[in-house]
Parts: C-alpha cells; sequence; structure tokens
C-alpha cells in the first residue's frame, strides 16, 4: 500500500523528534565520520530513538510503520504464516484481510522473506516497517508460547527510542528488575509477602506505567486477569478490548496488591468482590479510576474504568448528534418539568449525554441535585449525592429528601424500582425537570419498560417529554482512510431507499495504521434515536398500544431509528456498514 513519501529528515522535522539545529550537528557528524546512514548517527548521538528513526525511514519509502507494542496482532494473521518461516526471516505477521497479509520486517528489503511468506499464505504480502526488537517480543509472545521469566527479562532489554512510545520498553524493563531474585516457587508463598513487594519501586512504576500507557492509548477500561501461567493486561480501546501485555505469574500477588493499595482497599480479603477508587493526574489532566476486584481460580481479576473529568465539559454539540436531533434535546431539556430519559445497555454513553445535559443547564440561577451510584464525575456547582445502602440511603429516600431542598433539576443516575420511579415521576409533576437512565433496547421500549415495573400508563404520558436511545460505535480513522463502492441494494437493511437496483453508493474505509492500531478506527461517535412525545404517542401509551404503534407514531413524528442514524453516519464517512451492524443490530431486525 503506497503511502506518500516525506524524506526522513523532513519527517523528523515535522513530528518534532528533532530540532533544525540537532539535525545541523548529526549532518556535520555524518560528514565527518563518513557514516552512511543519517539515522543512526541521530541514534549514537542519543537525539532520537530508534523508533522513531524507523517510522521516519518508513515514510521516507512510502510504506506504513507498525508499533507491535501497541496494535493487535491478528491469529488469523499468525496462523497462516508458520513458526519456522516467522522466525527465520525475522517477521511477523499483523493482520490478514481476504488474501492479503501485512508483514512487519526490521529490513523490507528482505525479498526473500516477502517471497517465503507469500508461498506459504498463498497471500499477497504488504510489508510494514517495525522496530527489531519489538518484532523479537513478538515472535516469542505469539510463537514462543507463555512468556517465561528468562523471556521477560530478555524482553526488557532497553531499547533505544524515546518519548511515549518507549512506556512498553520501560514496563518490559520494569517486569525484569521486579522479577530479580524471584522464582516460580515463590508463587505459593507470595501472598505472604505481597503487601511488602507492592512498596518496592519496580512494582510500584510498573502499576503506575499500566495506567499511564491506558490513558496514552485512550482507552476507557483497563482489565488485569491472572491467567493460569502469566496475567493478562487488556485495555478497551474504542469499545473493544485489546491485549496490551503480558506480565508474569510471578508478579501477580504483588501487582494485585498494589493496585488494590491504591484503590484503599483490603488486600488481606481475596475471597469476596471489592470496589475502590484511584485519583490519577496525567499531562496536567486529572482523571479518575473506577476500581473492581472479584475472586476467579487464578487469583483477583481487577477491572479499573478511566473516566476522564474533562470529557463531560466537551458538550452536546461533540457527542455525535445530527443538527436535528441535537435542537430538539436543547429544547426538550430547557422546559421547567417533565422528565427526559436516556436509555441503552451499559457503556452506550448514557452518563456521557446526561453529564453533558447538566453542564449545558449548570448555571447561578439553577438548583441542580443529582442521586447516583457512584458518583462518576464531579461537576462544580451541582450537589451529587452518593447512594449508600448500608447507611440505608438508597435512590428512593435520597428523592424523597430532594423534595425538600428546593430543587429545580433532578438527576437520577436509575430508575431501577418501582419506588423509584414513582418519586422522580412525582418529581415532574410538582414542576421539575428529571433527567435519569433506563436499560431498554430503543426509545420507545422505555415507556413499555416503566409499565413493567408498575409505573401507571397516563403518569407516564403526563410526565414523560422525550427518550433518547443510543449507542457507540467507531469512527473511521480520518487521516487514514480510503473510499470504495457497494450496490446501493446492500444498504437497504439500514432503511436505505433503493431506486435503481444498479445504483452504486461511494462508502469510506479505514486503512490500517499505527495511529488506529491497524484497525482503521479511531475515536467514537454515537447512533441517536430520539422519541419526542406527542398527544398521539401519549394517547397510544394510556391505551397499552402495542410497541409497533408506538414505535410508527413515534417515526411519524420526526424519529430517526438507530440503524437509520448509523446509515446516516456512513454515507456521512464517518463509520462503516459494518460497525453498525455490530452495535445496533438485534434479533428481530
Amino acid at each position: 500500500m503506497a503511502l506518500p513519501r516525506v524524506p526522513m529528515a523532513q519527517f523528523l522535522l515535522q513530528k518534532g523528534y528533532v530540532s533544525q539545529e540537532q539535525l545541523d550537528e548529526a549532518q556535520k557528524v555524518q560528514q565527518q565520520s563518513g557514516e552512511v546512514d543519517l539515522g543512526r548517527v541521530l541514534i549514537d548521538l542519543g537525539i532520537v530513538g530508534e523508533r522513531e528513526v524507523l517510522n521516519a525511514k518508513a515514510q521516507e519509502a512510502g510504506i506504513p510503520f507498525v508499533d507491535l507494542d501497541r496494535v493487535q496482532v491478528e491469529s488469523s494473521a499468525i496462523n497462516v504464516v508458520p513458526e519456522r518461516i516467522a522466525k527465520n526471516h525475522n517477521v511477523v505477521p499483523v493482520k490478514k484481510e481476504g488474501t492479503t497479509i501485512w508483514l512487519a520486517m526490521s529490513n523490507i528489503n528482505n525479498i526473500q522473506a516477502q517471497d517465503d511468506v507469500r508461498m506459504v499464505s498463498g497471500c499477497r504480502v504488504i510489508p510494514v516497517m517495525a522496530v527489531p526488537g519489538a518484532i523479537e517480543d513478538a515472535l516469542r509472545k505469539y510463537y514462543g508460547g507463555a512468556q517465561t521469566n528468562g523471556a521477560a527479562a530478555e524482553a526488557a532489554a532497553p531499547d533505544a527510542g524515546g518519548g511515549q512510545a518507549n512506556l512498553r520498553a520501560d514496563m518490559r524493563r520494569m517486569m525484569a528488575e521486579a522479577a530479580v531474585g524471584r522464582t516460580a516457587a515463590d508463587d505459593e508463598a507470595s501472598d505472604a509477602d505481597a503487601e511488602k513487594m507492592a512498596e518496592q519501586a519496580p512494582i510500584i512504576k510498573l502499576a503506575s506505567a499500566i495506567i499511564q500507557q491506558a490513558i496514552l492509548d485512550r482507552a476507557s477500561d483497563i482489565h488485569t486477569e491472572p491467567q493460569e501461567r502469566s496475567v493478562r493486561i487488556r485495555y478497551r480501546i474504542d469499545g473493544v478490548l485489546m491485549e496490551a501485555m503480558t506480565v508474569p505469574k510471578n508478579l501477580q500477588a504483588p501487582l494485585i496488591s498494589r493496585l488494590k493499595i491504591m484503590a484503599d482497599m483490603n488486600i488481606a480479603e481475596r475471597r469476596v468482590p471489592q470496589d475502590g477508587r484511584i485519583e490519577v493526574k496525567h499531562a496536567n489532566k486529572d482523571y479518575d479510576l473506577r476500581v473492581s476486584s472479584i475472586p476467579t481460580p487464578y487469583g483477583e481479576k481487577i477491572v479499573m474504568r478511566i473516566l476522564d473529568k474533562s470529557s463531560v465539559m466537551i458538550g452536546l454539540g461533540k457527542l455525535g448528534f445530527t443538527d436535528e436531533n441535537q435542537l430538539k434535546i436543547e429544547e426538550l431539556v430547557s422546559q421547567p418539568n417533565g422528565m427526559f430519559l436516556c436509555t441503552g445497555p451499559t457503556g452506550s454513553g448514557k452518563t456521557t449525554t446526561q453529564y453533558s445535559v447538566l453542564n449545558k443547564l449548570n448555571t447561578v440561577g439553577v438548583n441542580i441535585i443529582t442521586v447516583e451510584d457512584p458518583i462518576e464525575y464531579q461537576l462544580g456547582g451541582i450537589a451529587q449525592v452518593q447512594v449508600n445502602r448500608k447507611a440505608g440511603l438508597s435512590f428512593a429516600t435520597a428523592l424523597r429528601s430532594f423534595l425538600r431542598q428546593d430543587p429545580d433539576i433532578i438527576m437520577v443516575g436509575e430508575m431501577r424500582d418501582l419506588e423509584t420511579a414513582e418519586i422522580a415521576i412525582e418529581s415532574s409533576l410538582t414542576g421539575h425537570l428529571v433527567l435519569s437512565t433506563l436499560h431498554t433496547n430503543d426509545a420507545p421500549s422505555a415507556t413499555l419498560r416503566m409499565i413493567d415495573m408498575g409505573v401507571e400508563p397516563y403518569l407516564i404520558s403526563a410526565t414523560v417529554i422525550g427518550v433518547l436511545a443510543q449507542r457507540l460505535g467507531r469512527k473511521i480513522d480520518a487521516e487514514h482512510k480510503e473510499p470504495y463502492s457497494v450496490k446501493a441494494i446492500d444498504l437497504r437493511r439500514f432503511g436505505f431507499k433503493v431506486t435503481d437496483p444498479d445504483e452504486e453508493v461511494t462508502l469510506y474505509r479505514g486503512i490500517p495504521d499505527e495511529n488506529n492500531r491497524m484497525t482503521g478506527y479511531r475515536g467514537r461517535t454515537g447512533f441517536h434515536e430520539l422519541m419526542v412525545m406527542n398527544a398521539e404517542i401519549a394517547e397510544l401509551i394510556v391505551r397499552r398500544a402495542p410497541l409497533a404503534d408506538i414505535k410508527e407514531a413515534s417515526k411519524a413524528n420526526g424519529m430517526r431509528e438507530l440503524r437509520e442514524d448509523g446509515l446516516h453516519k456512513v454515507l456521512a464517512g464517518q463509520t462503516t456498514p459494518e460497525e453498525v451492524m455490530r452495535v445496533v443490530f438485534t434479533a428481530g431486525y
């Protein structure tokens, strides 16, 4: 895949890896020493790292560069290239798409390696540049079985690169330091000295580096998962879990203990689930980590949800709403009373939308109170109450107290039972705007869900002013994408109106690149379905009409279904049909 060629020196300058003065100095040394390779001079002088130089050389050659420490190598690619071929030529198959395979190499001029891989796999080979040390690590990881202490120490050899890209190399180095003097036999006795080791510098640095790398990778969650012979670290990036690294088994106990100490959890209790919280600061930004542990046969699994405190300040305009839906939402939440609901599965962005609405409404002249479990983001100027069931503080009891606090706007984290729903409805009937969430598949289903909870239909029709259903899907990497054509008839299931069966439509898809972890996607956008209440819909709810009738009335009132909103973003070149199908389509479509 030919890319625009950029001279190595120009690329290094553009990226800010070197200054003009440093480049002039290196060129002077190159002339004096007779060294042919300017990149080698830059590395030897310590001006820039091997990773940056190879990235620049890849740009000069017009081929992609891949950071094997950051991308998810596909098993389908590994399966078609035998270990003997990969290790003999020191190459790693990264991705397979149809009959094309992307091959990570440190020497892209190794034609013999490309020919051998082409013959054994039957695929067209696209070479991509990678750091030699990272290739060796990947070969051990994907072809050499579970990583042993020796492999961990070997992988921890110093990397020549600099900057953020070296954090993973630093983590390998930290694992090697932490493993010094510890063997597999120490695993059984690790519980006794886990707390002591958790306070030692290598483990402290390793735990911090895992969190920092997750933030750099824009991860939303960190999964620390004990396996039989190792500990797997996975990051959820753009809604998809990707393996980040493997930690040796003998570091499991101190690493888990360190994370639990940071979250102020009881490290002596390993038999029951626990929750905690970690506050970190990275690049002058504050992050909250919600920590959860559960016991598993191989040890405690810890999941950390990363909450960026600034993410709720981005505003409704950056959540992927169409102009029409955004205007409707702003109109709905500006009303003095009524109930506005957000629905969708866990991780669909409901809380972010609610907080963005609150942030818009948060002014000096408005009293806003929330009850949440837990409080995910702390907003200035808003009274936020945390549910505490042990102390008898539930959603319902908190809501009763709110009515004596002279509120204008109330947010209920989630309506889980009839008592909470009834008090929320009472609040909206008595002149308050109420925001809340439900777990339903689409917007019209929210009304039936409330009826199932035991709420009288006439109360629903009298209070609910709008329901927003949403999903989150990955966006095409805007800097690395290409157009392609499909038959219009193939888009019919998304609601596309086909007039000519032979008509073709131009869509876009992402080009695998290091910038998008070789997935073609970067970032996420929302798919939305907004039902605005009117007299016809209210009457159908009171009559307990079938869901299909309520849905038809909502569409007649201007509601665009989730799949139709997804199609709108596909045609706009923001995402792909496959991504819409992955997050929107369910049984019955």
